[in-house]
């Protein structure tokens, strides 16, 4: 990856604030956008990743953090992004993991707004907080129930 930033998107209130954001007023979803080298990362192995580190049946959040804010959902930019990310849903759908249906949208993108600048690279400023925030939600549990250890953990254990 080239870069991730931390920010809102999806919502009607320009330059949204985090206290905006978690209100649930701004019609904002708190999301990450990705600038990535094709050359070194496909798009498919991105929706894999997404896919394996969220519960993608909640249409009401995701674990500890409720409300529309926190829904999944992919913004996609272009037409072979929808595309390929509704493939990905499709055969997440048919895998027979879950009980209860996809809820996760797929959206065309228009704006995204990055957060304050204390969200940005939360899990290496706050370490501490952040693998525990992972271990206390039921995060890691879930995705390690259905995926088994995700390498992302790793690096939180450090």
């Amino acid at each position: 990856m080239v870069k991730v930033v931390s920010g809102y998107s999806g919502g009607h209130k320009d330059n949204p604030t985090y206290e905006e954001v978690s209100s649930g007023t701004t019609g904002h979803m708190e999301a990450v956008q990705i600038s990535y080298d094709p050359s070194r990362i496909s798009y498919e192995q991105l929706l894999n990743y997404y896919w394996k580190h969220i519960d993608p049946t909640d249409p009401a959040g995701q674990f500890v953090d409720r409300g529309s804010q926190y829904r999944t959902i992919i913004f996609y930019h272009d037409d072979e992004q929808k595309r390929l990310a509704e493939k990905s849903r499709q055969e997440l759908e048919q895998s027979g993991k879950f009980d209860r249906p996809i809820a996760t949208q797929i959206i065309k993108f228009t704006k995204f707004w990055p957060a304050e600048d204390y969200h940005q690279d939360f899990d290496k400023k706050n370490l501490t907080r952040y693998v525990f925030y992972r271990m206390s939600t039921g995060r890691d549990a879930f995705a390690e129930k259905l995926w088994g250890k995700a390498p992302a953990n790793k690096k939180a254990a450090k």
